[in-house]
């Protein structure tokens, strides 16, 4: 035990129980990622890597937190978190090839820096927006508990990114959820050249603990013994009481955001004062003057640093650059998924649309053991739509768990479950809400397997459409938000049968998913269903009628609209195509369709401005062009928002249009 204060410069070591190894080990993991910061300015410099964002100032913090956690346990950091990956033990030749876009490191060149993953490691990378790894954080959390495994997740933000909504909300769940995490504050001063009094009014950004109900601390991030000491105390505690902990570091960045900025924006004496507090420098005067260190002992770790920094430079420098495959380019977008079908064979009851998603929902539940539900109001209440009622009963309140309404932070949640090896499922209220939650489902759950071939096994669940009489925000059919990002899957069924079946498929699909249910067709469509599991594949269309003269494409109520059109026109000439599903689309199908007939309309509720029916008309233009005897014609809503009154709705929805436009195409 080294006792006494001991000052060197601007940081002071109080009394601790470290020996001589671990005050070693702790300098000397400070040291290698200072060192490899230094070489990559020189670097950058000489144009060999394209843009760096400097931790230098902050090791003690990534070096301290990483090494109070155990090995197996999740550490999700940010761009200035170098040391959690050196202390990590990740090969530097890989840490040196991603970030100059190379086959050898973790994104296949796909992205740069810090932005990955690695499951090997347990470490889960950032993205640009900041503010999703938090939500991960809770879900991986949640993963442990549920498994009842000692363990916690430690999860990096910046005080810019406090400000974002998704950390509120992940502290919020965490904390209604009694979730092990430890969220870490680095509060370096500027987010960019924004300084913290233009950021947040609170004396310290520690005291949003305390609104949540989390047990807060602050830590001089510079002072690597505190920082580890104190860490390891916190996580132990975490382990033995699962709960949530928030820790500001104090800290400074003492280069730019990124080197291209520049520090010029930082008054020189703030700049000089936390240069003395420097926690490599400090820290190691501090052992040389209790005699752990001396300086031969420092210029061996040096040397033997810089070895191997140069060796796996040259490692990554000789690797050749990456060449693009366009066929694995795209097979990386999505999760390797071989369907299997499963037919059943027992007895079919007459059931509404609303019974067939509820019993996929709760056969899934039976045959998957990891997949937790998870949305507002779905356990004790059973939903809005009271699809889940009775399941809390049934599977418990952790599996089917109520929700604070916090659309972005639960996304995240089901990630990090995804992580974790389990599976989620996500129930927007309404399909409506989904843009409070929208950054993570495109940008997370959509890019992680192209990113770091990392699984997003989530279904998200959104009950949509109009003819309700619910208004602008209850009424959206949003799925064009979705069918253009690549890695979503979106299906759409029409069907009592089609729903059951493709909604149990798509737990078993372990790419995200989201499933559209239209709420009017909830309890007005009722159709002979079996009663045990079977599954329906994705990417297939349902032929409803057979017809010689025009195609008929739609999916969701559409497929309904055209059924009453049909029988109101007496038409007996229509090829009628419920896609069903949306992405994958089964261009196939259309097309044997078009060709067949000449003529193609398609019928979508969305309205048609960057509507997904526009881009089946363009794929129709595209492929069945030479068989084609007219234009292709689509027909959807008004473009304006949903309307809540009967006679504004009725006019605004394509139904009556579509019989027009049908005859049209007919005539033509």
């Amino acid at each position: 035990m080294f006792s006494g204060k001991t000052k060197s410069k601007g940081v002071i070591y109080k009394d601790h129980k470290l020996n001589a190894t671990q005050l070693t080990d702790l300098y000397t993991s400070m040291l290698k990622p200072r060192m490899i910061e230094e070489k990559m300015l020189i670097l950058l410099r000489q144009g060999k890597i394209s843009k760096w964002f400097s931790g230098i100032g902050q090791e003690a913090i990534s070096v301290g937190v990483t090494k109070a956690m155990q090995e197996d346990e999740y550490i999700l950091p940010m761009h200035r978190n170098l040391g959690v990956f050196t202390s990590r033990n990740i090969p530097l030749y890989r840490l040196f090839s991603q970030w100059q876009g190379k086959a050898s490191g973790f994104t296949k060149g796909r992205d740069r820096s810090f932005h990955f993953g690695t499951q090997e490691y347990k470490i889960v990378g950032m993205i640009s927006h900041l503010g999703p790894q938090l939500g991960v954080a809770d879900g991986i959390a949640l993963a442990h508990k549920l498994k009842n495994e000692k363990k916690l997740s430690a999860v990096f933000t910046g005080e810019g990114g406090t400000s974002e909504g998704d950390f509120h909300e992940a502290l919020n769940i965490a904390a209604v959820w009694d979730l092990p995490v430890l969220f870490c504050i680095e509060n370096n001063g500027y987010g960019l050249s924004t300084p913290t009094i233009e950021q947040y009014r609170c004396k310290d950004l520690a005291d949003r603990g305390p609104g949540y109900g989390i047990e807060s601390h602050i830590i001089d991030g510079n002072n690597i013994i505190e920082v580890f000491e104190k860490i390891s105390e916190l996580a132990q505690s975490i382990r033995n009481e699962p709960r949530p902990i928030l820790i500001e570091f104090k800290t400074f960045r003492m280069r730019g955001h990124e080197e291209a900025s520049g520090t010029k924006y930082v008054p020189e004496e703030l700049m000089e004062e936390w240069g003395d507090k420097d926690p490599i420098i400090n820290f190691e005067n501090y052992l040389l003057q209790e005699g752990i260190l001396n300086e031969e002992k420092i210029k061996g770790f040096r040397k033997s640093i810089k070895k191997e920094i140069d060796e796996n430079l040259h490692k990554a420098f000789s690797e050749n650059i990456i060449e693009s495959d366009t066929s694995q380019e795209i097979a990386d977008v999505y999760e390797t998924y071989d369907h299997q079908e499963i037919i059943s064979k027992s007895n079919k009851e007459n059931i509404r649309f609303v019974d067939a998603i509820s019993q996929a929902l709760k056969q899934s539940l039976e045959r998957h053991y990891d997949l937790v539900f998870m949305g507002q109001d779905i356990a004790d209440y059973g939903g809005v739509f009271k699809i889940t009622e009775g399941f809390m009963g049934e599977f418990g309140k952790d599996r089917v768990r109520n929700t604070p309404i916090c659309e972005s932070a639960v996304v995240g949640t089901a990630m990090g479950l995804s992580i974790k090896g389990m599976k989620a499922m996500v129930e927007m209220q309404f399909s409506d809400f989904v843009s409070s939650g929208f950054n993570p489902i495109v940008n997370y759950l959509a890019k992680v397997k192209y990113r770091w071939d990392q699984k997003a096994d989530v279904v998200i669940r959104m009950p949509c459409g109009g003819g309700v009489g619910a208004g602008p925000f209850h009424s959206q059919t949003n799925e064009a938000w979705f069918t253009k990002v690549p890695g979503l899957k979106v299906i759409y069924p029409a069907f009592p049968y089609d729903a059951k079946g493709l909604l149990n498929t798509a737990f078993n699909d372990p790419n995200p998913v989201l499933f559209f249910e239209h709420k009017a067709l909830y309890r007005s469509v009722r159709q002979d269903v079996p009663v045990d599991y079977y599954t329906l594949p994705f990417g297939k269309s349902s032929r409803i009628k057979e017809g010689e003269q025009i195609s008929i494409i739609t999916y969701g109520a559409g497929v309904h609209w055209a059924l009453d059109t049909l029988e109101e026109m007496n038409f007996a000439g229509a090829d009628l195509l419920d896609l069903r599903s949306l992405q994958p689309l089964d261009l196939e199908g259309i097309c044997a369709s078009v060709n067949k007939t000449g003529k193609a309309i398609i019928l979508t509720e969305d309205s048609l401005a960057g509507s997904f029916a526009s881009e089946i008309a363009a794929l129709i233009s595209e492929h069945c062009f030479e068989s084609l005897d007219a234009p292709v014609l689509r027909v959807g809503s008004l473009e304006t928002p949903i309307p809540f009154a009967q006679t504004l709705e009725r006019e605004y929805l394509p139904k009556e249009r579509f019989k027009n436009k049908l005859q049209e195409l007919i005539e033509y």
